[in-house]
């Protein structure tokens, strides 16, 4: 099959589809876009597909590439066959290809390379023959490649040669090594062994076995850290007999033939010594492959659920990083994300200047009108939430206070962006003031720090990073994308994910803005240095214009499309001012009425864009985020100790991992639901049924103070 065939059959889309998506990819066309403005080409795949189609095109072209090298190699060798020709043509896989391969890749000095120099090839082919009876017999043969001048000092070492020979020709041949990899993965163990005495997170592995086939990802990646760092050696084990007694049947071709002993003995040295070293590297690496991809898979999961957590909208916030000794900074930040103000305090030890600090803070909030406290959750959170939770009783003005998780606020307050940012900031202003942002625009403040130190993965460093860092490069750009950005307010790190828009192009709009005022109109960014034509297609339907002249500016259309909405509109009765005017409700009722496919075909549009016209005509300027469930604001503080069974409390989705999901119950350490306790259903993975950023109601059911553990569930509790 075609590369395009393939793809066809993996993701069981019509090929003509497939073509028509590729040929948008190879156009230049970023994924965002295709998804959102291309729908009658894909079938309105989304983000997620696309970006696994297009991961998979560039494997199967890097195949394609692959197959014409290894063909080109071997026919330069002069040993190209219609035989390798078409299992070359026939291999799925980058290893198969490499296995076919193997036998002509330039080989470096080996136990078999010395014997073949020795002139012993003709010996080995002898053996190989397998021949019913040999005159003069295998053993009288060798006499003849005796050879002081070659170092063949005997007849035994003539025939060790030779089964050198053999036993490297059998290790090299691809279907061998096929079969005795699907066998080995299918029938073997993993199996890992304690290597010090001290107890540590890996003791469950100490004296630890399992099937290849079953171990989930996350004990694959548990189990190479614990090697990693020198508490476990790890190994495969397999029935040897059973590979060996399959290796026979392959390699004996005669079981009358004198040859047979010779070359039993080479295929336990082939497998010994060759075969099962080298398949037991490749099946740790593709499983560690797997579990890296699926990780991945994971946390690329979580962080688009932590993204696209719900804003806090139209709120003051007080940013508030905790700290010891240098004090606790804090950052007052309007509704718009301005910062006003900044101060330090020292509530906490060992300074513990309360009074002072209580002081400053309730003078904050009343010449702020300060709305809610973002606290993080970082060293010296929970004596901080104490006493901010003591000022908030004391005064009569409703403030409520959240938890933030702070993962990366120091990574982005050190950062170069940060210190362009807020070039008079010391690095922990800019933390409380990143905390407060965090609260009000998660999606704005996130962008800034890099995606692996935000805080949702699982082993993320132990993943090939490139890969890492381009599926959740990926997924911050779909978020940001999905969710569109104010070309008048947003920074240059937020505009940079814009489908389009280059780092270069992104700092060039925020240039322009300073130096001309606000944008007027969307295609006014065609002024901007960097956004030519192409660069307006991908951009301009993301960006928004909250104060343009043409209300579709502030909406998702995208001006390719501006004739077909306004026709639109015209053919309900409806103008631009009926859009700048919150929008024009129940629109999609009265194309209903009128047939969806009727009113498509009369504006020359397909029925996907038409009802994404429709959607954003009524809605103008909203936000997808504000449908996710809102940061749970708290007044008072609970402590572990505070914790007793079967006690049922609020709580916010921290972490989705392959075996549970913590959950911030408001007592500064996130409490675990186990996977066997997310449900009285089965549950085969927890994403299936948690995202991070959801609120839940969950059960206490241990409290371990000493280890600050808290086991959680949620079965038997009525959760929306």
């Amino acid at each position: 099959m075609t590369v395009l065939e393939t793809l066809a059959k993996e993701f069981s889309i019509p090929l003509s589809r497939v073509e028509k998506t590729v040929e948008l990819i190879d156009e230049g066309n970023t994924i965002p876009f295709i998804a959102r403005y291309r729908k009658e080409v894909t079938g309105s795949l989304d983000d997620i597909v696309l970006r696994d189609l297009n991961d998979r095109l560039e494997y199967l072209r890097n195949m394609e590439k692959r197959r014409e090298e290894i063909i080109a190699l071997i026919d330069a060798q002069g040993k190209l066959t219609d035989e390798i020709r078409l299992a070359v043509a026939n291999a799925s896989t980058l290893t198969e290809l490499d296995d076919i391969y193997r036998p002509y890749r330039p080989h470096r000095k080996t136990r078999a390379s010395v014997a073949k120099e020795k002139g012993l090839e003709p010996l080995a082919e002898l053996i190989l023959a397998q021949s019913d009876s040999y005159e003069p017999s295998i053993e009288e043969a060798a006499l003849g490649f005796v050879s002081e001048e070659k170092e063949v000092a005997s007849a035994e070492e003539a025939l060790t040669g030779a089964l050198d020979i053999i036993a490297e020709s059998i290790s090299d041949n691809a279907s061998y090594r096929k079969l005795i990899r699907e066998k080995t993965v299918a029938a073997g163990m993993l199996v890992s062994v304690g290597q010090k005495e001290e107890s540590s997170v890996y003791e469950q592995y100490y004296d630890y076995k399992e099937s290849l086939a079953k171990m989930p990802g996350h004990r694959v990646l548990a189990v190479n850290r614990g090697e990693k760092e020198d508490f476990l050696k790890v190994s495969i084990e397999v029935d040897r007999e059973l590979i060996i007694g399959m290796l026979y049947s392959e390699v004996i071709e005669n079981d009358a033939s004198p040859a047979k002993e010779y070359i039993v003995k080479a295929a336990d040295d082939s497998y010994d010594r060759l075969i099962a070293p080298s398949i037991e590297r490749e099946i740790r690496n593709d499983l560690t492959d797997s579990a890296g991809e699926d990780a991945i898979k994971l946390f690329s999961v979580n962080l688009k659920n932590l993204l696209m957590q719900a804003p806090l909208k139209g709120k003051t916030v007080l940013g508030y990083d905790p700290g010891y000794r240098t004090g606790c900074k804090l950052g007052v930040v309007d509704k718009t994300g301005k910062v006003l103000r900044t101060a330090v305090i020292y509530p906490t030890k060992p300074q513990e200047r309360i009074a002072e600090s209580s002081k400053v803070v309730k003078k904050l909030i009343a010449d702020y009108n300060i709305d809610v406290v973002a606290i993080g959750n970082g060293t010296a959170s929970k004596e901080s939430e104490l006493f901010i939770a003591g000022v908030l009783r004391e005064i009569d003005r409703d403030v409520k206070y959240v938890m933030v998780n702070e993962a990366g606020a120091s990574v982005y307050s050190a950062s170069k962006l940060g210190a362009e940012e807020f070039p008079d900031f010391d690095v922990t202003e800019r933390s409380a003031v990143s905390i407060a942002r965090r609260l009000q625009d998660p999606l704005a403040e996130l962008v800034k720090i890099d995606p692996k130190s935000i805080g949702v993965g699982q082993y993320q460093h132990d993943m090939k990073q490139a890969r890492l860092g381009q599926a959740l490069e990926g997924v911050v750009e779909d978020c940001v994308n999905s969710v569109g950005v104010d070309l008048n307010t947003a920074s240059y790190s937020l505009l940079s994910y814009i489908s389009g828009i280059s780092a270069t192009a992104a700092k060039n709009i925020v240039k322009y803005r300073e130096e001309n005022g606000e944008f007027k109109s969307r295609d006014e960014i065609l002024k901007v240095p960097k956004i030519g034509p192409k660069a307006f297609q991908q951009c301009a339907g993301f960006l928004r214009v909250v104060d343009s002249n043409k209300a579709l500016d502030n909406t998702g259309v995208h001006p390719e499309s501006y004739e077909v909405a306004e026709k639109l509109l015209s053919m309900f009765g409806f103008g631009d001012e009926d859009v700048k005017n919150g929008g024009i409700a129940g629109l999609k009722f009265k194309v209903n009425k009128k047939g969806m496919k009727s009113v498509a075909e009369t504006l020359g549009v397909g029925e996907p864009t038409l009802e994404d016209i429709i959607n954003e005509l009524e809605k103008p300027g909203r936000d997808i985020r504000d449908s996710a469930p809102a940061p749970i604001l708290r007044d008072d503080v609970l402590s572990m100790e505070d914790l007793k069974p079967d006690m049922v409390l609020n709580g916010t989705v921290r972490n989705v991992i392959d075996f549970g999901a913590f959950v911030d119950i408001g007592v500064h350490q996130d409490g675990l639901v186990h996977i066997s306790q997310i449900s009285d259903k089965y549950v085969k993975h927890p994403s299936d049924v948690l995202n991070v950023g959801d609120v839940v109601k969950v059960r206490v059911i241990g409290v371990d103070l000493a280890k600050k553990r808290i086991s959680l569930s949620m079965k038997g509790v009525e959760n929306g």
